[in-house]
């Protein structure tokens, strides 16, 4: 959620509750799966648990009612699946990878500033 990609200001709430509503699930799933297949709760991959709350998703609104309750369950046992082990001497440093741009930003519309930046020799 470093960087929100609505365009309007009135949209920006929308998307902001959208981020802690998905967290909120995730981490949801991810305090249910321990529990229901018996592992510990600090071997839980988030990574895994979004790629596999991902890939069910369509497959659990496609189904019936009476079909919905063995992928719940064939969901946990998948993200399960994905454990993060103890990896000793495994260290990575805290870093952020996006770096600033060296182009100025686009503030008109993209005809406008390529008849600008190009001259007639285009049109």
């Amino acid at each position: 959620m470093d960087v929100l990609r609505c365009k309007t200001p009135e949209i920006v709430p929308k998307e902001v509750w959208t981020h802690l509503l998905t967290y909120n699930l995730l981490r949801t799933v991810m305090a249910v799966t321990p529990n229901e297949n018996e592992i510990e709760p600090r071997e839980v991959s988030s990574k895994g648990t979004k790629q596999t709350v991902t890939s069910f998703a369509p497959k659990i609104v496609a189904a019936e009612s009476h079909q919905c309750a063995p992928l719940l369950d064939a969901k946990l046992k998948a993200i399960a699946y994905h454990r993060v082990r103890n990896r000793p001497g495994r260290w990575e440093p805290r870093a952020v990878k996006k770096r600033p741009q060296r182009h100025n930003r686009l503030t008109q519309p993209r005809d406008v500033a390529k008849k600008r930046a190009n001259g007639e020799k285009w049109h």
